[in-house]
């Protein structure tokens, strides 16, 4: 998997850089959320957690993929700015430990 960001913007409102990249994985399958944003956490030299992915979209045939990425400051400002569906498919969760255990 290649990634290269074509552009880069600071959004300093909501204190986060927002990424636009493309993927190329040319005889691979599609790559998934969590490995997009360890590549990104990597590139920007910041933690996993902080990465919120928001769009992929693979071009058919090609072996491409464009994507769209938030990287917040902190995991209070990505809590308080995303949408809980985006929060649930990059690996946040609320829920207290006490129905974690009983699961």
């Amino acid at each position: 998997m290649k990634m290269e960001i074509k552009e880069q913007k600071d959004n300093v409102l909501q204190e986060r850089t927002e990424v636009c990249f493309v993927i190329d994985h040319a005889r691979e399958a599609t790559p998934g959320r969590n490995a997009v944003a360890e590549e990104l956490a990597k590139q920007f030299n910041t933690k996993r957690n902080l990465v919120i992915v928001d769009d992929l979209k693979s071009v058919y045939g090609v072996g491409k993929t464009n994507g769209y990425a938030k990287i917040y400051k902190s995991e209070e400002l990505a809590k308080k700015y995303e949408n809980e569906y985006l929060l649930k498919r990059n690996g946040y969760t609320d829920k207290p430990a006490e129905e974690e255990a009983q699961e």
